[in-house]
C-alpha cells in the first residue's frame, strides 16, 4: 500500500504534508506534489495534513482519481521536498484561503 496525491493538489502545492513525511517521499513539481510510491511507508502521517483532501491511500483511492496512481510513479523524476513552504495558491487552487 502508498499513499497518493491527487488533483486536488493541482495548483494549491499546499507542502504541510512533505514536512511530516518521516521518509522525504514527496516530490515537488511547479504546479502540485507527488509521492514516490517506493519510498512512502504508508504511515499516515501526511493524511490529515492536506487541508485540500488530496492525499489518499491507494487501496481507498476514489475513482475519479484513479489515473493519478500511474501520475504519482513519475514523483522520482521531481526533486524532493522535506519543508513546509508558502502554498502556490494558483488561480485553479480550490483551497485558496479567503
Amino acid at each position: 500500500m502508498t499513499y497518493i496525491v491527487t488533483e486536488p493538489c493541482l495548483d494549491c502545492k499546499y507542502t504541510d504534508c512533505a514536512a511530516v513525511c518521516p521518509v522525504e517521499a514527496f516530490h515537488e513539481l511547479s504546479d502540485r506534489l507527488l509521492i514516490n510510491p517506493d519510498t512512502c511507508i504508508d504511515c499516515d502521517a501526511c493524511v490529515p495534513e492536506c487541508p485540500v483532501e488530496a492525499i489518499f491511500s491507494d487501496m481507498s483511492i476514489p475513482e475519479e482519481y484513479l489515473n493519478w496512481l500511474e501520475i504519482n510513479k513519475e514523483a522520482e523524476n521531481y526533486p524532493i521536498i522535506s519543508t513546509k513552504i508558502p502554498a502556490l495558491y494558483g488561480s485553479n487552487c480550490k483551497g485558496q484561503p479567503e
